[in-house]
């Protein structure tokens, strides 16, 4: 299942050229990220141990100051310790593909600072919002 969270680009996201910059667009990935969990965890802080491992995101047309950005989020791969997200970020008014985006996930315990395989019952959850590529 793709989730879905709208964003209106500020000012201050901007940049000299005009456009959002490009650190912006990892702000918005990470608040669609934040949002996707809160939709399916009924207590985030029982599975909030997770860490970044690798984020990317490809930049395909340009956002501007007052646009209204559509941010789809979807789980596209599971493994044992680790899940992966993709992202598109598209104008709300026009559907124009703004960037395209992902990002791995591990399940980690902050104590041992290690990784750990992902317990049983949110990876249940995570299979039911698994949307095949």
């Amino acid at each position: 299942m793709k989730h879905e969270t709208v964003t209106n680009v500020r000012f201050c996201e901007t940049d000299a050229a005009g456009h959002v910059n490009n650190t912006s667009y990892f702000i918005y990935l990470e608040e669609a990220r934040g949002k996707f969990f809160q939709s399916i965890l009924k207590d985030y802080q029982t599975f909030g141990r997770f860490i970044i491992a690798s984020t990317h995101c490809d930049f395909v047309s340009q956002a501007y100051y007052n646009q209204e950005l559509v941010i789809s989020t979807w789980i596209s791969k599971i493994g044992n310790k680790s899940f992966q997200f993709k992202h598109e970020i598209r104008a709300k008014d026009s559907d124009t593909l703004i960037a395209a985006a992902g990002a791995a996930i591990v399940y980690f315990n902050y104590k041992e600072q290690t990784s750990e395989p992902i317990p049983a019952e949110f990876r249940k959850l995570l299979e039911g919002q698994l949307v095949a590529s």
